[in-house]
């Protein structure tokens, strides 16, 4: 299922497009998560750094572009994304096909030593709340002492009637930063669906989503929820450092 430098190059370009659509100043974020990995790995030698629901490596890209001695395991389920990683950021990180969520996906990341640090970007929002909750303790696990899990997501505000509004806030942001003007996601994969030489791996992403449970929950949970679990999962400190609307970065540090 291999497919050529070109190939990769042109459809993770046209993804890094697409997805200015949906997280809101998308660099920023990037950069706001890479320093606070960078902080707190700061004098540790070869940091070991977890990537959840990487896609095709587009964070996992910007932490080895910047912390080049970090060892970087990069972490979806989904075959397409994960190959185009592979070919055209091949050198940032190691891909791991997994579930994130399932029984004994944390196995499959071939982990030897504990982690330094966890990051995702718009990956684990989609998670039922316990399963989110599992997932958190089983970070909390992977995690060094001091370690940091930080996501950068979708947080609704807990008052519902101000949602409308910090919707339309992020909205208005993207549409001023450009992001109305690219492709949205339903286009961009039905043009790759399109495209002989990843006729297979989106055959097989299909196969895979028939065969899940995809259903996302119906509301997703405001920050403060996020940082009830993640208390009860084992971290002792949580914290917003940036937020624009409903898009939050979002750190939790293990503790000691």
């Amino acid at each position: 299922m291999g497919i050529s430098m070109a190939v990769a190059g042109t459809w993770v370009e046209r993804w890094e497009r697409q997805q200015q659509r949906y997280a809101v100043d998308r660099e920023e974020r990037f950069t706001v998560i890479t320093d606070v990995v960078e902080y707190i790995t700061a004098g540790r030698p070869r940091p070991l750094l977890l990537d959840l629901g990487c896609g095709p490596g587009s964070l996992a890209a910007r932490l080895a572009g910047r912390m080049p001695d970090a060892e970087v395991v990069a972490a979806d389920m989904d075959p397409l994304l994960l190959e185009l990683g592979r070919t055209h950021h091949a050198d940032a990180a190691r891909y791991v096909d997994t579930v994130i969520g399932a029984d004994g996906w944390t196995d499959a990341l071939g982990l030897r030593r504990p982690l330094d640090g966890a990051v995702s970007t718009t990956a684990l929002h989609y998670l039922p709340e316990p399963v989110l909750l599992d997932t958190y303790r089983r970070l909390a696990a992977l995690l060094r002492p001091g370690g940091v899990l930080v996501n950068g997501d979708h947080f609704p505000p807990g008052d519902a009637s101000c949602a409308g509004i910090t919707a339309h806030v992020g909205r208005c942001r993207a549409e001023r930063t450009g992001g109305h003007a690219h492709e949205d996601w339903d286009a961009w994969w039905a043009a790759a669906a399109r495209d002989p030489e990843l006729a297979d791996l989106y055959a097989e992403r299909a196969r895979r989503r028939a065969a899940l449970d995809t259903t996302r929950p119906d509301e997703d949970l405001p920050l403060e929820r996020h940082a009830d679990l993640l208390h009860r999962a084992g971290f002792r400190h949580v914290a917003p450092v940036w937020r624009f609307g409903d898009s939050a970065v979002l750190v939790a540090v293990k503790g000691d």
